[in-house]
């Protein structure tokens, strides 16, 4: 395997934070990578110093030559005086650059700048790039090309800021929570486009799905260190667990040991021999390991929701539209106790409009809200609170009150809630700027929460917050005794709470569908097939011999570098499949090698059978 970069015994220090230390890692050609550890244990310093955006107090990185690196950032840095298709072209690639020029003298009608530049696009083959361009863009829902960068929300700008990163085609793919922004749909986008693409990754999300299903390796950042998992989110969690219990086994083994050493140091005379020296060594090692604990802190959620009444929340034929766009139509619904709902939806299809009709920011065109009396509301807003760069952790809370006191009749300073809601003592009296943003986000929730609702309506609540907080958020919800009305693009932290969702459609119509978003996704995608055949059924026979695409007895350019690439391919995964069948019968692997490594065979015959069928195809054109 070629590495692109190798990060050698570097720590870096943040204030009187260490964020890790003297950690030492490799990325290799063609594996794509996740980064996962705590809120504030250094995830976004670590990809800044990869980047070459900062450097480590100590150590350093290595960076293979000729590797061209493309870095998303989470506040993308971009030029707000550039048109959205300037800003998406801007590189260093001379075919981006030739496309670019290009668009300018078609923008100016300068047609001899055009037949100058018509020349060179061909010499670079840039007309498929500038195709891809505007394919990405419109993937990510930027439509208007002439738009002033300075004009998009912050939303937009990510979407352009990863368009930008995706065209330029780079060797090390940099991504920094790539799924923040995005909705249901363009995530699935980017998810396929990431499994299929050959470049190499390494990235920082929180979207368990979209882990799973395009990383092969995990690197983690557990207490200054770095841990290397060869799998995908499933297998980390298995390994992670039996990491962690081997370390509480092995301590624990060293603090029996360390009571024998300690009443043979006690017995020795003071004037020991020189060869009992070894042993004084050892027992001070030995007193090292025993030391050892993990300081594994949880997040504490166990606030109880206040007593609601029977009447929850009634909307009687909301709707609400701006001028020709119609986003809620003749929307009636009554909510239940303890009923977990999703709302999902294509960006700008009115689910924040929702959100905001029924807390009453926002006043429907008609129809009427009616909100039991008892109901205590809890409103976690997708764009947070903008906290004071100056004020200090502790005076956020004590603003609200300095003594909670909760429904079951529990007290809290604000102190004690702040440690539960893990910021200890030491950090409470930091400025909110040294914060990271998903320690920012748990403040934000600490505020929610403080309230003791009993309806939870959480807008985007995933964003930024670490995948081992959202474990514990998870688990919260599913046993709050209350309602919850979640918007969220992370389809797992969907699928574990929502009993069901409202889907919208965009037109004003809001489908009320009994089932989490896989099931959903899944009928939508039967549906789908089942449409297609239809059609094509429905089709007169001369109608669908003429539909049929004609084949071409010559390899075109693409397919030509398909091909090339296929015989490389297939070569790799055939010494694969000769080295897997070595080691399984080998008769030296134990059982979870075995069972790893006959998975892997599966996935490589299958893999193998179709790069093959492909090859065939391809080979048959003249």
């Amino acid at each position: 395997m070629i590495p692109y970069l190798q990060a050698e015994s570097i720590s870096k220090r943040y204030g009187e934070q260490m964020l890790f230390e003297g950690i030492s890692f490799t990325i290799f050609k063609d594996q794509k990578v996740a980064l996962i550890a705590k809120n504030g244990a250094g995830k976004t310093t670590l990809m800044e110093i990869i980047a070459g955006f900062d450097s480590p107090d100590e150590g350093q990185t290595t960076l293979t030559n000729d590797v061209k690196i493309g870095y998303l950032r989470q506040d993308p840095d971009l030029n707000e005086n550039l048109t959205v298709l300037e800003e998406a072209l801007r590189s260093d690639n001379p075919a981006l650059d030739v496309i670019a020029e290009f668009e300018a003298a078609v923008k100016h009608n300068d047609q001899k700048a055009i037949e100058r530049l018509t020349v060179k696009m061909e010499e670079l083959n840039a007309w498929d790039f500038d195709v891809r361009v505007k394919q990405i863009l419109s993937q990510l829902k930027i439509t208007d090309f002439d738009q002033r960068v300075g004009e998009l929300s912050g939303g937009q700008k990510k979407r352009l800021a990863l368009a930008n990163v995706l065209v330029n085609e780079p060797d090390l793919l940099l991504l920094d929570e790539p799924t923040n922004h995005l909705d249901l749909d363009m995530i699935e986008w980017l998810e396929a486009y990431l499994e299929k693409t050959n470049c190499t990754l390494f990235m920082v999300t929180h979207d368990r799905y979209f882990l799973d299903r395009v990383c092969n390796e995990i690197i983690e950042i557990d207490q200054n260190q770095i841990y290397d998992y060869q799998g995908n989110y499933s297998y980390f969690l298995q390994k992670r667990q039996e990491r962690i219990e081997q370390l509480q086994a092995s301590t624990e083994k060293a603090k029996n040991l360390l009571r024998t050493e300690q009443e043979w140091m006690r017995r020795m005379p003071k004037a020991r021999s020189h060869k009992a020296k070894y042993r004084v060594d050892q027992f001070y090692d030995l007193k090292e390991r025993a030391s050892l604990t993990r300081q594994d802190d949880k997040l504490e959620l166990n606030m109880a929701s206040s007593r609601m009444g029977k009447k929850i929340l009634e909307l009687k034929h909301i709707s609400k539209g701006y001028g020709d766009l119609q986003l809620i139509t003749d929307f009636s619904y009554q909510f239940s106790r303890f009923e977990k709902v999703g709302i999902v939806g294509k960006n700008g299809t009115g689910k924040s409009t929702f959100l905001n009709v029924i807390t009453g920011a926002i006043t429907p065109d008609s129809g009427h809200i009616d909100w039991g009396q008892t109901i205590r509301i809890g409103y976690y807003r997708q764009e947070g609170i903008d906290f004071q760069a100056n004020e200090k952790v502790i005076d956020i809370i004590k603003n609200i009150a300095d003594v909670i006191e909760f429904e079951d009749g529990q007290k809290m300073t604000a102190s004690q809630l702040l440690t539960r809601f893990l910021f200890p003592p030491e950090t409470q009296y930091n400025f909110v700027e040294k914060l990271s943003g998903g320690e920012r986000r748990r403040l934000y929730l600490c505020t929610i929460l403080m309230g003791n609702p009993n309806f939870l309506i959480l807008d985007e609540p995933t964003n930024d917050l670490d995948i081992m907080t959202l474990n514990v958020l998870e688990d919260y919800l599913a046993a709050f005794g209350g309602c919850v009305v979640i918007v969220s693009h992370d389809r797992y932290f969907m699928d574990k709470i929502v009993d069901h969702l409202f889907v919208f459609d965009g037109n004003g119509s809001i489908r009320d569908f009994p089932g989490n978003y896989t099931i959903y996704r899944n009928q939508l995608e039967e549906e789908e097939e089942a449409r297609k055949k239809a059609e094509t059924n429905n089709k007169p026979k001369a109608v669908q011999e003429k539909s049929r695409p004609k084949v071409s007895n010559k390899m075109s350019f693409n397919e030509k570098r398909e091909f090339e690439q296929l015989e490389q391919e297939i070569a790799q995964l055939e010494a694969e499949k000769t080295a897997l069948e070595s080691a399984l019968n080998s008769g030296e692997l134990s059982a979870d090698e075995l069972t790893e490594k006959s998975n892997r065979f599966g996935e490589l015959t299958d893999e193998l059978d179709e790069k093959e069928m492909r090859w065939l195809e391809l080979s048959e054109k003249n």
